[in-house]
C-alpha cells in the first residue's frame, strides 16, 4: 500500500471518523479548511492533495476527526491515492461528505457511486454550480437527491456559498445516520464493471443537468485555445517568460533597491552597535559581525539574496496554480514530456521543484507507476534549482554577463535530457498514459490566494530558515578561525586543480550540503573570472540536494535511493563542471 497510506494507520483506527471525498480539483480542501478551520493549501490543479489531511469537526458537543482523503476519479485502487481512499471506506467512517463537482457532473457521480456501495451515511455538496453556470450547465440538486436518494446541497466553498447549510444537514446526518444509499450494490472491478458505473452515471447526470444558452465568456473561451497547440503554444511560452521576467527583474528589483540597501545600511550597523561595545574576544566578535560574520552574511545571504526571489516566485506560481494554467502547460507539453519517458501530468511536479523539491517529490505520489515517480523524483534532483537558488545563481552570474545565465540555463538542460533518457533506459517499468482533469480558466479568489500565500511563506520561513542560519554560522566559523584555508588545500585537487576555481570556494561544497542556495553565495564573496563563474554555477546548478530533500527521499521510497541520487548529483556535477573547465581552457589557449 501507498506512503500515504501507511502514515493513516492511526487514524483509521479512532472511533469517530468523517471522510470529505470527491474527484481531484473539486475544493475539497477548501471545505476541510471552512469545517475545521485548519488551513490547508488548495491548488486548481490534480496532485495537490495526494496524502490526507485530518483536523477536528464538532457536531454539536461531540468531536469527530475529519479527514481530507485524496481525490481520486476512481476506487480501483490502481494508484497510492486510490489505495488510500478504499482503506478509509472499509475502516467504516460515521459518515461520508462527498463533494460533486457540478460542472463535470457525470465524472463525479460516478465516483460517488463507488463510495456509496460501501453502505455508509453520504451528504453531498455540488460545488462549483457558479462555474457550471458559466459552462451553460445548470444542475439541480432536487433531481440529484431524487437521483442518488442522499441529502444535495448547493455549495460555491472557496467563497463561503453554502456551508452553513450543510454544516447543519451534516450534524443532522451524524446524529440520525438515516441517510444510507443500500440499493447501490458494489461493482467489482474490470472494463465492463467500470462501463455499467458510467452508464449509470450518465443517466443520473442527464437527469440532473440543463442546459441553459450561455455563451462562454472571454476566460473560458482563452482556457478552450490553451488546450490547443495554436494558439495555446505561443500563450505558453509567452507566459513561461512573463513569469520568468517577473520573478528574475523583480527579484533583481527588490534585492538592489530595497533590501540591500536596507541591511546594509540599517541593519547590519544597528548589529554592529549592539556587539562591539560588549568586547568579546576578538575571534567571537568576527564570527559574530566581521566580514563574514553571521549578523552580516547572514542578512546579506538569507534576505537579500535568497528572499526577494522566493517571495515573488511564490506570488506568481500560486496565480497560476489557482488560476487552471497549470494543467494546460501540461496537456500541451505531453508530447515533449513523453520523449523524455514520462507524462506530461509531470511537468507539475517539475515546476512545483523550482519552489521547493520537498513537496514536488512529494507531490509525485499522484504519478501512477513507480518508474514515472523514480524518474521525475531524479529529474528534480539533478537539474531543478530551487527558487532560492535560481535567485542566487541569477544574481552570480548576471553581474558578469547574461550570456552566463543562458550558457548556466543551456547545460542544466542538457544535462535533464541526458539524465531523463538513462533513467528511461536503467529503471524497469512502464510509464501510463495522461489522465489529467483541467479545471476552468478563472481569476483566483482573493481571499483564498493571499491566505495560500501567507501559508506557504511561512512555510518557508519554517523549514528553510533554520538550515540557511545554521550554513551562515558554520561560514562564519570556517572564514574566521582560519578552518577554510586547511580545508582549501585538503580538497586543492577537486576545487582548484579539476575545477579550476580558488580554494576558497571548497566553502560552497560544504554549505551546499545544507541548503542547496548556499552552495551559491559563498561564490559572490570571491573574486572570480567569467570561466569560474560559470563552472562555479553549473557546480552548484548540479550539486547533491540538500539535507531536507535527501531526507524526503528516504521516507518517501528508502535510505538506498537517496544515497544513490545524492551520489549521481555529486558525481555528475563535479564531473560536467570539470569538464566544461577543461573544455573552456583549451578553448582560450587555441584560440588565443
Amino acid at each position: 500500500m501507498g506512503q500515504a497510506a501507511k502514515q493513516g494507520g492511526s487514524v483509521l483506527a479512532k472511533e469517530r471518523k468523517i471522510l470529505l471525498m470527491g474527484p481531484p480539483n473539486v475544493g475539497k480542501s477548501v471545505f476541510f479548511s471552512q469545517l475545521t478551520n485548519v488551513h490547508v493549501i488548495s491548488s486548481n490543479y490534480t496532485g495537490t492533495t495526494v496524502s490526507f489531511m485530518e483536523g477536528t469537526y464538532r457536531a454539536g458537543e461531540i468531536p469527530y476527526t475529519l479527514i481530507d482523503v485524496p481525490g481520486t476519479y476512481s476506487l480501483a485502487a490502481t494508484s497510492p491515492a486510490e489505495e488510500v481512499a478504499v482503506s478509509f471506506l472499509r475502516a467504516g467512517p460515521d459518515a461520508v461528505l462527498f463533494v460533486l463537482n457540478a460542472a463535470d457532473l457525470e465524472g463525479s457521480v460516478k465516483l460517488a457511486l463507488g463510495v456509496m456501495a460501501y453502505q455508509v451515511p453520504v451528504l453531498f455538496a455540488l460545488n462549483l454550480t457558479d462555474v457550471a453556470e458559466r459552462k451553460g450547465l445548470k444542475v439541480s440538486p432536487a433531481a440529484l437527491e431524487r437521483e442518488l436518494h442522499a441529502p444535495v446541497f448547493p455549495t460555491v466553498a472557496i467563497k463561503g456559498q453554502g456551508i452553513e447549510p450543510l454544516r447543519r444537514a451534516l450534524e443532522n446526518l451524524l446524529e440520525k445516520k438515516r441517510y444510507v444509499a443500500s440499493y447501490f450494490s458494489r461493482i467489482e472491478g474490470g472494463i465492463g464493471a467500470q462501463a455499467e458505473l458510467w452508464a449509470r452515471a450518465r443517466t443520473i447526470a442527464e437527469k440532473a443537468t440543463e442546459r441553459i444558452d450561455r455563451r462562454p465568456n472571454f476566460l473560458d473561451r482563452l482556457g478552450e485555445a490553451m488546450l490547443h497547440p495554436w494558439p495555446g503554444l505561443p500563450l505558453a511560452l509567452l507566459i513561461l517568460a512573463a513569469s520568468l521576467g517577473f520573478v528574475a527583474g523583480g527579484g533583481e528589483l527588490l534585492r538592489s533597491k530595497l533590501l540591500l540597501p536596507l541591511v546594509d545600511g540599517v541593519i547590519v550597523p544597528l548589529f554592529e552597535g549592539l556587539i562591539v561595545p560588549l568586547r568579546l574576544h576578538p575571534l567571537l566578535e568576527n564570527i559574530l559581525i566581521g566580514d563574514r560574520g553571521v549578523f552580516r552574511i547572514g542578512f546579506e545571504w538569507i534576505v537579500a539574496l535568497v528572499m526577494p526571489y522566493v517571495l515573488l516566485f511564490q506570488v506568481q506560481f500560486a496565480f497560476l496554480e489557482d488560476s487552471g494554467v497549470l494543467p494546460r502547460l501540461a496537456v500541451l507539453f505531453d508530447g515533449v514530456m513523453r520523449k523524455l519517458g514520462v507524462q506530461g501530468g509531470s511537468l507539475i511536479q517539475l515546476f512545483l521543484g523550482f519552489g521547493c523539491a520537498v513537496p514536488a517529490i512529494i507531490a509525485t505520489r499522484a504519478a501512477t507507476t513507480k518508474k514515472e515517480r523514480l524518474m521525475v523524483t531524479a529529474m528534480i534532483c539533478f537539474a531543478i534549482p530551487c527558487t532560492s537558488q535560481t535567485g542566487a545563481l541569477l544574481t552570480l552570474l548576471t553581474e558578469y554577463s547574461a550570456w552566463l545565465s543562458v550558457a548556466t540555463v543551456a547545460t542544466g538542460a542538457a544535462v535533464f535530457v541526458c539524465v531523463a533518457a538513462v533513467l528511461g533506459k536503467v529503471i524497469k517499468g512502464k510509464v501510463e498514459p495522461l489522465i489529467l482533469e483541467v479545471p476552468s480558466l478563472l481569476i483566483p479568489e482573493p481571499k483564498s490566494y493571499f491566505k495560500k500565500l501567507w501559508v506557504r511563506i511561512r512555510q518557508f520561513l519554517v523549514e528553510a530558515e533554520g538550515p540557511m542560519l545554521i550554513a551562515v554560522f558554520i561560514a562564519a566559523v570556517l572564514s574566521e578561525t582560519g578552518l577554510l584555508e586547511g580545508l582549501g588545500h585538503v580538497f586543492r585537487p577537486v576545487v582548484s586543480d579539476w575545477l579550476g576555481l580558488p580554494e576558497g570556494a571548497v566553502m560552497s561544497l560544504i554549505l551546499g550540503i545544507i541548503r542547496r542556495e548556499m552552495s551559491v553565495a559563498p561564490l559572490l564573496e570571491l573574486q572570480l573570472t567569467a570561466r569560474q563563474m560559470y563552472i562555479g554555477a553549473v557546480v552548484s546548478l548540479l550539486y547533491l540536494p540538500c539535507l531536507s530533500v535527501f531526507g524526503i527521499i528516504a521516507k518517501e521510497f528508502n535510505a538506498k535511493t537517496a544515497v544513490a541520487i545524492s551520489a549521481g548529483t555529486t558525481a555528475t556535477a563535479l564531473f560536467v563542471g570539470g569538464a566544461m573547465n577543461h573544455i573552456i581552457t583549451l578553448l582560450e589557449r587555441v584560440f588565443a
